[in-house]
Protein backbone atom coordinates (compact mmCIF):
# COMPACT_ATOMS: atom_id res chain seq x y z
CA UNK A 1 0.00 0.00 0.00
CA UNK A 2 2.55 2.64 0.53
CA UNK A 3 4.35 2.11 -2.84
CA UNK A 4 0.74 3.10 -4.02
CA UNK A 5 0.43 6.33 -2.00
CA UNK A 6 4.11 7.19 -3.25
CA UNK A 7 3.46 6.75 -6.92
CA UNK A 8 -0.01 8.61 -6.86
CA UNK A 9 2.11 11.35 -4.82
CA UNK A 10 5.00 11.28 -7.54
CA UNK A 11 2.06 10.89 -10.15
CA UNK A 12 0.46 14.27 -9.15
CA UNK A 13 3.60 16.43 -8.42
CA UNK A 14 4.29 15.34 -12.40
CA UNK A 15 1.19 16.63 -13.52
CA UNK A 16 1.52 19.62 -11.41
CA UNK A 17 4.46 20.41 -12.73
CA UNK A 18 3.17 19.74 -16.23
CA UNK A 19 0.05 21.90 -16.30
CA UNK A 20 3.05 24.78 -14.91
CA UNK A 21 5.36 24.12 -18.45
CA UNK A 22 2.54 24.56 -20.27
CA UNK A 23 1.16 27.70 -18.81
CA UNK A 24 4.23 29.05 -18.70
CA UNK A 25 4.76 28.28 -22.60
CA UNK A 26 1.17 29.70 -23.53
CA UNK A 27 2.28 33.06 -21.92
CA UNK A 28 5.90 33.62 -22.79
CA UNK A 29 4.83 32.06 -26.75
CA UNK A 30 2.50 34.90 -27.58
CA UNK A 31 0.04 32.11 -29.14
CA UNK A 32 -2.81 34.45 -27.43
CA UNK A 33 -5.42 36.21 -30.74
CA UNK A 34 -4.93 39.74 -30.42
CA UNK A 35 -8.08 41.42 -29.77
CA UNK A 36 -8.26 45.16 -31.67
CA UNK A 37 -9.62 47.09 -34.62
CA UNK A 38 -9.88 44.64 -38.15
CA UNK A 39 -7.95 45.40 -41.58
CA UNK A 40 -7.44 43.47 -44.18
CA UNK A 41 -5.12 43.14 -47.07
CA UNK A 42 -5.19 41.40 -50.51
CA UNK A 43 -2.48 38.93 -52.32
CA UNK A 44 -2.17 37.05 -54.80
CA UNK A 45 -0.97 34.13 -53.06
CA UNK A 46 -0.57 33.27 -49.30
CA UNK A 47 2.03 30.63 -49.19
CA UNK A 48 0.83 28.32 -46.15
CA UNK A 49 -0.21 31.35 -44.09
CA UNK A 50 -3.30 29.90 -41.32
CA UNK A 51 -5.59 31.81 -39.74
CA UNK A 52 -3.03 32.18 -35.98
CA UNK A 53 -0.67 33.66 -37.76
CA UNK A 54 1.24 36.76 -35.92
CA UNK A 55 1.11 40.44 -37.91
CA UNK A 56 4.44 42.00 -36.74
CA UNK A 57 5.84 44.98 -37.41
CA UNK A 58 9.72 45.42 -37.38
CA UNK A 59 9.60 41.83 -35.72
CA UNK A 60 7.33 42.42 -32.79
CA UNK A 61 3.57 41.10 -32.57
CA UNK A 62 1.33 43.64 -33.02
CA UNK A 63 -1.89 41.63 -34.18
CA UNK A 64 -3.20 38.27 -35.57
CA UNK A 65 -4.37 36.62 -38.81
CA UNK A 66 -8.49 36.28 -38.27
CA UNK A 67 -9.52 33.77 -40.93
CA UNK A 68 -8.20 33.72 -44.90
CA UNK A 69 -11.46 34.41 -47.78
CA UNK A 70 -11.28 33.89 -51.41
CA UNK A 71 -12.41 36.73 -53.42
CA UNK A 72 -14.86 35.71 -55.80
CA UNK A 73 -14.47 38.42 -58.16
CA UNK A 74 -10.25 39.17 -57.87
CA UNK A 75 -9.50 34.95 -56.98
CA UNK A 76 -7.03 37.39 -54.52
CA UNK A 77 -6.71 35.77 -51.26
CA UNK A 78 -8.17 38.09 -48.75
CA UNK A 79 -6.37 38.44 -45.35
CA UNK A 80 -8.32 39.93 -42.76
CA UNK A 81 -6.77 40.98 -39.50
CA UNK A 82 -7.12 41.97 -36.05
CA UNK A 83 -4.23 45.00 -34.52
CA UNK A 84 -3.92 45.81 -31.19
CA UNK A 85 -5.76 48.98 -30.42
CA UNK A 86 -2.52 51.22 -28.91
CA UNK A 87 -0.95 50.42 -33.01
CA UNK A 88 -1.78 52.77 -35.48
CA UNK A 89 -0.93 51.55 -39.49
CA UNK A 90 -0.33 54.46 -41.35
CA UNK A 91 -2.58 54.40 -44.59
CA UNK A 92 0.54 54.09 -47.05
CA UNK A 93 2.14 51.25 -45.04
CA UNK A 94 2.96 47.97 -47.08
CA UNK A 95 2.07 44.26 -45.54
CA UNK A 96 4.21 41.57 -46.60
CA UNK A 97 4.23 37.66 -46.04
CA UNK A 98 6.75 36.75 -44.11
CA UNK A 99 8.48 33.08 -43.15
CA UNK A 100 10.67 32.10 -39.70
CA UNK A 101 13.05 29.87 -41.88
CA UNK A 102 12.92 27.39 -43.71
CA UNK A 103 10.39 25.28 -42.08
CA UNK A 104 8.90 27.56 -39.65
CA UNK A 105 5.47 29.40 -39.72
CA UNK A 106 4.18 32.03 -41.96
CA UNK A 107 3.49 35.55 -40.44
CA UNK A 108 2.11 39.05 -41.96
CA UNK A 109 5.06 41.72 -41.83
CA UNK A 110 3.97 45.50 -42.03
CA UNK A 111 6.00 47.94 -43.07
CA UNK A 112 4.92 51.24 -41.59
CA UNK A 113 4.24 54.29 -44.09
CA UNK A 114 4.91 57.99 -43.83
CA UNK A 115 1.08 58.93 -44.34
CA UNK A 116 -0.11 61.27 -41.47
CA UNK A 117 -3.64 59.39 -41.71
CA UNK A 118 -3.91 55.83 -40.67
CA UNK A 119 -6.01 52.98 -41.07
CA UNK A 120 -9.56 52.73 -39.84
CA UNK A 121 -11.12 49.70 -38.22
CA UNK A 122 -12.00 47.72 -41.07
CA UNK A 123 -9.82 49.45 -43.40
CA UNK A 124 -7.99 47.59 -46.10
CA UNK A 125 -3.97 47.78 -46.44
CA UNK A 126 -3.45 47.99 -50.43
CA UNK A 127 0.19 48.01 -51.23
CA UNK A 128 1.10 44.39 -50.44
CA UNK A 129 3.72 42.55 -51.58
CA UNK A 130 3.55 38.73 -52.23
CA UNK A 131 4.43 35.46 -50.58
CA UNK A 132 7.71 34.08 -52.43
CA UNK A 133 8.28 30.01 -52.20
CA UNK A 134 11.67 28.84 -51.73
CA UNK A 135 11.02 27.50 -55.28
CA UNK A 136 10.47 31.01 -56.64
CA UNK A 137 13.41 32.05 -55.25
CA UNK A 138 15.65 29.25 -56.35
CA UNK A 139 13.76 29.55 -60.08
CA UNK A 140 14.91 33.81 -59.97
CA UNK A 141 18.71 32.95 -58.95
CA UNK A 142 18.74 29.96 -61.82
CA UNK A 143 17.11 32.47 -64.07
CA UNK A 144 20.04 35.05 -63.54
CA UNK A 145 23.17 32.74 -63.01
CA UNK A 146 22.41 31.61 -66.41
CA UNK A 147 22.10 34.76 -68.00
CA UNK A 148 18.13 35.94 -68.20
CA UNK A 149 17.35 39.44 -67.83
Amino acid sequence: MKSNAVESILGAVVLVAAIFFLVFAMNTAQVSTVKGYNVSAAFLKVGGLTPGSDVRINGIKVGTVNELILDQKTFDAVVSMSIRDDVKIPQDSVASIGSSGIVGGKFISIKPGGAKEFLPSEGKITRTKDFKSLEDQVGEIIFLATGGS
